[in-house]
């Protein structure tokens, strides 16, 4: 399993396209009803699926085995406020039922994630600080400020957590990226652009 601890707009789904394109079948979000036979997950968020099992079993991953990767845990939408990726005690029980699962973090420039982040639709606007969020409780991420400090304290959480080892942030940014990536994961990657991104000026 390979497993993206990043936040939303840090191209997460540039990183689901890549892994996509080197063919593993990738969980992006939502389980799409074209991905899997499992009626129970069928436009499920991945974020719940995962917190479902770690309470049942106590394993996040006991019915998302099929998938190679998950690129992005979270979600905010339709009443759900669901962040895995910040989540020590699920990520340990990642890491210790599945010891071989690789870690990535996608990262950016907490300043320009903050920006993206206000123009992408409602996200930094309205659905982050109308939610308890970790890191960023109702009422907070309302500003730029705001969200590049929680976007820092992600990251700095997320090395500090894991270390080395069968884990590599990367910057989305660097021209380097793909190669990196497709070093620590031993797979080629055809692909690597620029997925989902926010159209100039958009409001």
């Amino acid at each position: 399993m390979i497993f993206n601890l990043g936040l939303p707009k840090t191209g997460t789904t540039t990183l689901a396209r890549a892994l996509r394109r080197a063919g593993l079948r990738v969980a992006d979000w939502k389980i799409r009803a074209r991905q899997t036979d499992d009626p129970g997950l069928t436009e499920a968020f991945v974020g719940r699926i995962l917190y479902e099992d770690r309470f049942a079993s106590g394993d996040p991953l006991a019915r998302l085995g099929g998938f190679d990767a998950i690129t992005e845990a979270s979600a905010l939408a339709a009443g759900e406020s669901l962040w895995p990726q910040t989540d020590w005690a699920l990520l340990d029980a990642i890491r210790t039922r599945h010891p071989d699962t690789r870690f990535l973090l996608s990262a950016r420039d907490p300043e320009k994630t903050a920006r993206s982040m206000m123009r992408w639709h409602d996200l930094g606007t309205s659905r982050l600080p109308r939610n308890t969020v970790p890191g960023l409780p109702r009422g907070f991420g309302g500003t730029e400020a705001e969200l590049a400090a929680w976007v820092d304290g992600h990251q700095r959480f997320a090395a500090e957590m894991f270390g080395r080892g069968r884990f590599l942030a990367f910057d989305i940014e660097d021209p380097g990226t793909r190669d990196e990536i497709a070093a620590f994961l031993r797979i080629d990657l055809p692909w690597w652009g620029r997925a989902n991104a926010n159209r100039t000026g958009a409001a």
